[in-house]
């Protein structure tokens, strides 16, 4: 799979450089038409029967939100004019104003999707998991605090249980695979032997070695850490530049009381992290 079109999900015209910094040059690497998105929160509409300083109020809010919504395409848009990085732009309204939640629809007809991580000491925070659950589409995040804009990625670790979803995500990275070319399979608590029924990692280890790919395996003991714990420990001690993982998650209410594997890693992420539902 060649990445020819990038979604790329702008929260807010802050962070907007920060992911500019990585789509960019990401999109430039691979030949991609960069798709931008931003939406911008309805104002609700207030009124009194003689109209007045609340309806004045809503037609400033309104204006103000334009105002946001035109700098940062016009931000976007020169970026990518100076990178030579085809673009095409997609603003939109919504009640939330959530950009992530407005671009389910446009990941859908897109290669990848590119967000930044939600700011660990921000208030407001996008729903990052709904896009990921039903976008049907691979997503990369990029931590919040990234530097490394412009790298080719060097190693990756693909986390590995055996599921269909694993087994989606790590094909679905495989152009950022062979642009890496060493790749390590982590299991965590894996059964032994070649009846794992593919647990182990042995048979995906052979199968992406087939691509040409430099792939070993490593093989973990849970303990009582939890496995977000596990992962960021497993990237430090490899060097490894990019996570690629499936994504899990129980009920919305079971999500609410017990919280989540997905969201405990994206809330930690150290390097981008590919994930697919």
């Amino acid at each position: 799979m060649d990445i020819r079109t990038l979604l790329a999900i702008f929260h807010s015209e802050g962070d907007a450089p920060r992911l500019l910094d990585f789509a960019l040059p990401f999109a430039s690497r691979h030949q991609s038409h960069l798709i931008g998105l931003h939406a911008e929160a309805l104002p609700v509409v207030l009124a009194t029967p003689m109209e007045g300083p609340f309806l004045a109020v809503t037609n400033d809010m309104e204006h103000e939100a334009a105002e946001r919504h035109a700098r940062l395409r016009d931000m976007v848009e020169e970026r990518a004019r100076v990178e030579g990085v085809s673009l095409e732009w997609r603003g939109f309204d919504s009640i939330s104003g959530d950009s992530a939640v407005s671009g389910i629809d446009s990941a859908r007809s897109a290669d990848l999707v590119v967000v930044l991580q939600n700011d660990p000491k921000g208030i407001a925070a996008a729903d990052l998991e709904t896009l990921l659950f039903h976008s049907g589409r691979p997503v990369l995040f990029v931590p919040h605090a990234y530097t490394r804009n412009g790298a080719t990625f060097q190693k990756v670790v693909i986390a590995w249980n055996g599921s269909k979803e694993s087994a989606r995500a790590a094909f679905d990275a495989l152009p950022l695979l062979k642009e890496a070319g060493s790749v390590e399979i982590l299991t965590i608590d894996a059964p032994d032997g070649g009846g794992s029924g593919g647990k182990d990692g042995t048979a995906i280890a052979t199968a992406l070695a087939r691509h040409g790919l430099d792939v070993t395996i490593m093989a973990r003991q849970s303990g009582k850490m939890a496995e977000a714990d596990i992962l960021n420990a497993a990237i430090m001690e490899s060097g490894a530049d990019l996570l690629v993982m499936g994504a899990f998650g129980r009920s919305r209410l079971a999500e609410f009381v017990f919280g989540g594997m997905t969201r405990s890693v994206l809330q930690s992420i150290t390097v981008p992290t590919l994930m697919s539902r």
